[in-house]
């Protein structure tokens, strides 16, 4: 296998500054005198803390983009010197964990000094956003800042991540790379009696070994036919001849995640479960049919469903099959700086695609009592139409041994 180099770690500072200018400009129009981040990904996009410290949850974690100059880091001293290797350089700290008052006054400080006469706080509070601090000590927080207005950012810091620079879409496109050709490969790494937890454990191992950083998630399943369940730890139970098997795979590269699953049949394939696999290849070759800038991601949504209803059709007219679309509620998401951001790909989500978007097309189909099969693939939106960031899947599902 050739060895295919890493594009550079990290950004440069003229990407955080592009990043944090359009967010005041935003916020301009808002009346924002400021943006408390809390939450991993945020403070990342705009500062380039990258550390797995965020795994636990005793300490909080914030940063705050005023509405001119920039993002001013208040973090717990244990970060000091992590943070201080970032374009940020105002970092102000406190020893953490302290339960008394754990960075409230020093934030609440910060956010005086940063806004001026400004009474308007943004705050990510829409869907798919969370408040990593306790709820006490933004009770606090918000009695240390009295006057002050909390405003929904949710719509500028969702709208300045989907669309991603070239930097961004490299990395994506690297990790996309690597799990690809180890997919490709996979049919040659495992062997008919091997269990679904070695499975997992041999497949981590590879994209680990081809220089991904993590397999963040792993999930599938394996059955006689078909599976039913796709994010259930991995079993003991040892493959078949005849059983279907998924793998879906969220590995990263400098931060940065890829999100697609590849099926195989071990030994040979029934009938349903091939059909099953043509009817999302077809589906997923609607989706990117439909991937153009101008659409929303609602036609993606319409045109994979369309393919996948009008099986449900076929297989109810000549077999009875309880095929169905499935009820997942969405066929796909943005991708990025975590495994899933906005937007989805609905029925109801109307966000219009634009080029630098980077995207999953997920359909799935259920084509039998207890069977399903989902189809996922990653691309980025482009003036000129989607490009894959994936290597495509097969037409017809691949075998095992």
């Amino acid at each position: 296998m050739p060895e295919v180099a890493d594009p550079p770690r990290g950004f440069p500072a003229d990407e955080f500054e592009a990043r944090t200018k359009r967010a005041q400009a935003l916020m301009a129009g808002q009346g924002l005198g400021a943006i408390l981040l809390t939450t991993e990904a945020e403070l990342r996009y705009f500062s380039g803390f990258l550390t797995q410290f965020w795994q636990s949850p005793t300490r909080p974690w914030f940063l705050v983009v005023p509405a001119e100059g920039k993002p001013v880091a208040v973090i717990p001293t244990i970060g000091a010197e992590c943070m201080g290797r970032t374009w940020v350089e105002d970092i102000r700290t406190w020893p953490s964990p302290s339960p008394d008052d754990d960075g409230t006054s020093l934030l609440a400080g910060t956010l005086m000094d940063l806004m001026g006469s400004s009474d308007r706080i943004g705050l990510a509070m829409g869907p798919e956003t969370h408040l990593r601090m306790p709820l006490n000590q933004f009770a606090a927080l918000k009695e240390r800042l009295p006057g002050k207005l909390w405003c929904d950012a949710t719509g500028i810091l969702r709208g300045l991540r989907m669309v991603k620079s070239e930097r961004e879409i490299g990395k994506i496109a690297h990790v996309c790379g690597i799990v690809s050709g180890v997919f490709e490969d996979l049919p040659e790494i495992l062997h008919l009696g091997m269990t679904e937890q070695e499975i997992f454990r041999r497949f981590k191992l590879e994209c680990l070994s081809r220089g991904v950083d993590d397999v963040a998630y792993l999930v599938g399943g394996a059955g006689p036919g078909g599976y039913g369940d796709i994010i259930s730890p991995p079993g003991s139970r040892r493959t078949e001849a005849g059983d279907v098997l998924m793998l879906d795979s969220g590995a990263v590269f400098d931060g940065y995640y890829c999100d697609f699953d590849r099926n195989y049949a071990f030994g040979s394939a029934g009938d349903a479960a091939r059909y099953a696999y043509e009817v999302l290849y077809e589906a997923t070759e609607a989706g990117l049919a439909a991937a153009q800038a101008g659409n929303r991601a609602c036609d993606l949504f319409n045109a994979m469903q369309g393919v996948l209803d009008k099986a449900q059709d076929q297989s109810l007219a000549e077999e009875g099959a309880a095929a169905s679309g499935g009820e997942v509620g969405r066929m796909g998401h943005g991708l990025g700086m975590q495994l899933t951001e906005g937007p989805s790909n609905t029925a109801w989500d109307r966000t219009e695609l634009v080029p630098g978007m980077v995207m999953t097309l997920e359909p799935g189909f259920a084509f039998a009592p207890g069977k399903m099969m989902v189809q996922e693939e990653n691309l980025v939106i482009r003036e000129e139409g989607p490009l894959l960031l994936t290597r495509r899947a097969p037409p017809s599902l691949p075998l095992i041994g």
